[in-house]
């Protein structure tokens, strides 16, 4: 009987062996497991999934496989600590969040564990606590920051329309991304002397009455930060303020694409690939996540939708040669739900 425990026992180990962290199963192959977490479905979010995946796909060897592990939570916190338990409970080397909210819940849930977590698209993450510096993180977290120039899209609203007087801001109170982007916009149009409108929503319904109530204001422009909340609404909101004649900037090429008038900040495909590539390294050359710098981007790049354009009855062209002063790049985009 105990000879035959002890095989059994062994049997167990071997195949522990294979599922454990970058094991060699028997096809030859160093496999390491991976766990994404996206917050919410959205164009932004999607897009740095996507790419995320594809790099990995990419990175694939005769002698390395990545097994990635993909789940949604939908802005859930219940499902999101669900799904984490869940990768924790299947060995993964590594895991992947998406957005702040849950990079923050899957660095409370790996303090003991020291699983190491990259995660993307959290837009400042020392000031939500989530790193020390973006120098040393100084934990098992580190990632890529889409930090938003405020100041380059207030910038952008008045040499579009240099005699606004009234700025709409919408957003979410409860998306930690908005805290810092809002407090600087109202900073910087308080020197400018110009009039604050501000209005908020914590899901699509009240992101419409908000809505709304900017236009009821007649705002001369609304600013919305790399919001999640707002970006799902975008679609829903967006046909109204270009018949309102009321342009929107947001913090991400995403929202153009979903309708708003302009889009600034960070190319979320390459944030994605960055991401990918961040927790590549770590997995395979064995780097030290606490001394893993943060990954920061230029986010001078403005995103113009020509369809409203088109509303609004301003002139691209006019566009380019006003914006161009304050972007690296202008470009152009067509209203649609998700990038090809």
């Amino acid at each position: 009987m105990k000879k035959l425990i002890a095989i059994i026992l062994s049997i167990a180990f071997v195949c522990c062996m294979f599922t454990a962290c970058g094991k060699t199963p028997t096809d030859g192959k160093k496999t390491y497991k991976i766990g994404i977490c996206n917050f919410v479905d959205d164009a932004s979010l999607n897009q740095i999934c996507d790419n995320i995946k594809a790099t990995f796909a990419a990175a694939e060897t005769d002698e390395v496989k990545f097994e990635v592990l993909y789940d949604n939570c939908n802005t859930d916190s219940n499902v999101m600590s669900q799904i984490i338990a869940n990768f924790i409970a299947s060995g993964v080397d590594l895991m992947i969040g998406i957005a702040t909210p849950v990079a923050m819940q899957m660095q409370a849930a790996t303090e003991d564990n020291k699983i190491p977590v990259v995660f993307a698209a959290v837009s400042d993450p020392v000031a939500c606590d989530v790193v020390d510096t973006l120098e040393v993180p100084g934990a098992n977290i580190t990632g890529t920051s889409d930090y938003l120039d405020t100041n380059a899209i207030m910038n952008l609203i008045f040499a579009q329309n240099p005699s606004a007087k009234k700025i709409g801001l919408l957003y979410d109170l409860g998306q930690d991304s908005s805290t810092t982007s809002i407090a600087a916009a109202k900073e910087y149009l308080n020197k400018k002397g110009v009039e604050i409108i501000e209005k908020t929503g914590t899901n699509v319904p009240e992101i419409e009455l908000a809505a709304d109530a900017l236009i009821a204001a007649n705002v001369d422009a609304i600013f919305t930060p790399s919001d999640n909340t707002v970006m799902t609404a975008e679609l829903s909101i967006y046909e109204k303020l270009a018949a309102a004649k009321i342009p929107h900037y947001a913090g991400a090429d995403s929202f153009a694409l979903n309708g708003a008038f302009c889009g600034y900040g960070v190319d979320y495909a390459n944030l994605g690939v960055e991401t990918a590539k961040m927790a590549i390294d770590i997995l395979t050359n064995g780097k030290d996540v606490s001394k893993y710098p943060v990954k920061t981007f230029d986010n001078g790049t403005a995103t113009v939708n020509t369809d409203i354009c088109e509303i609004l009855g301003i002139n691209y062209e006019d566009i380019v040669t006003a914006f161009t002063p304050y972007c690296t790049k202008v470009q152009s985009i067509k209203t649609a739900e998700s990038f090809n």
